[in-house]
């Protein structure tokens, strides 16, 4: 599965008990349709997304970088610490494949996460190959 959006913060990495490496993000995905009354609803979905393939995928991985991940969804329910039911997803990325630079604050108030429809120049990592691949 693919999804296309751009990162709500720097990823960080952390360390498992087990000494892995896992870097964590989260990517905005915006969204759109028509209503019945014909009114255009927009929709953001923020995914928590995980890549365990090598830590040094941090160093490119800004706040409003717009990327194309590959890469599975899982779901996790959990109990907090107050005994509340929680449950979320989790993308468990393979391939990032940045696609544009970090938008600037004010690139990041009025564009779309997405580029539905429409080719942009690809970025890649200072080897010039994509991540994960």
């Amino acid at each position: 599965m693919n999804i296309i959006g751009r990162l709500t913060k720097n990823a960080e990495v952390s360390t498992t008990a087990n000494g892995k490496e896992v870097v964590n993000f989260s990517i905005a995905v915006n969204d759109s349709y028509k209503n019945k009354a014909g009114e255009r609803i927009e929709q953001t979905a923020f995914i928590d997304c995980s890549y365990w393939l090598t830590p040094k995928a941090v160093a490119f991985l800004e706040k409003g970088l717009l990327v194309e991940l590959s890469g599975r969804i899982s779901a996790r329910a959990w109990i907090t610490a107050d005994g509340t039911a929680r449950a979320g997803i989790n993308f468990h990325t393979s391939t990032i494949k940045p696609l544009g630079r970090p938008a600037t604050r004010e690139q990041q108030q009025t564009a779309p996460a997405t580029t539905a429809g429409k080719k942009k120049k690809q970025d890649r990592h200072s080897d010039g190959k994509d991540f994960g691949r």
